[in-house]
């Protein structure tokens, strides 16, 4: 048995830690709380409309999409049906390989992505990115592809679309929709 003492964060990490903690919490919710306000949109159907948008024919495999987003694939999922509902997106299978389903942004949905982008790249922008000189960007990128880094090499047992998100090896699996 080892009586090893923890390597408790000294004042100054732990200061870091709660600042980088606070601003992975609320940073989401206020993109979100600014998305739903300015266009009628949620943080993830923007990141899945525009990941779409970013697409030579505007089409992905929802597996991608979950990959892109960080989100499980069956939420992924029942986002697309309710996508498809207000005319934002269409279903398909694969041309390539039947049994995947991919998503296609229609018109209408290229059209939410245009009236979205400017409020929500202004709030990135101005929570993210205003006051700070590029040396300071630069830094940050930094921190976090060093983040992203630890993250790729954990044995912790991340989600498989986290895991494919980070580019880190993970489990075989077969996600399909």
């Amino acid at each position: 048995m080892t009586t090893e003492k923890p390597a408790w964060l000294d004042a100054d990490e732990l200061r870091a830690w709660r600042a980088l903690h606070a601003a992975t919490v609320v940073l989401p919710v206020a993109l979100d709380v600014q998305l739903q306000r300015d266009a009628r949109i949620s943080y993830l159907e923007y990141y899945v409309l525009a990941g779409l948008s970013e697409q030579p024919d505007r089409t992905l495999r929802l597996s991608e999409l979950a990959i892109l987003t960080g989100a499980e694939l069956s939420r992924i999922s029942h986002l697309i049906v309710r996508l498809e509902k207000r005319g934002l997106v269409l279903r398909r299978p694969d041309p390539d390989d039947g049994r995947y389903t991919n998503a296609v942004l229609t018109d209408l949905g290229w059209e939410k992505v245009e009236q979205a982008a400017p409020g929500h790249v202004a709030t990135v922008r101005s929570l993210l990115f205003d006051g700070v000189d590029p040396s300071g960007r630069e830094e940050l990128e930094r921190t976090a592809g060093r983040i992203v880094a630890a993250l790729r090499e954990t044995d912790l047992p991340l989600a498989p679309t986290i895991r494919k998100a980070l580019g880190a090896p993970g489990p075989a699996s077969d996600e399909r929709a």
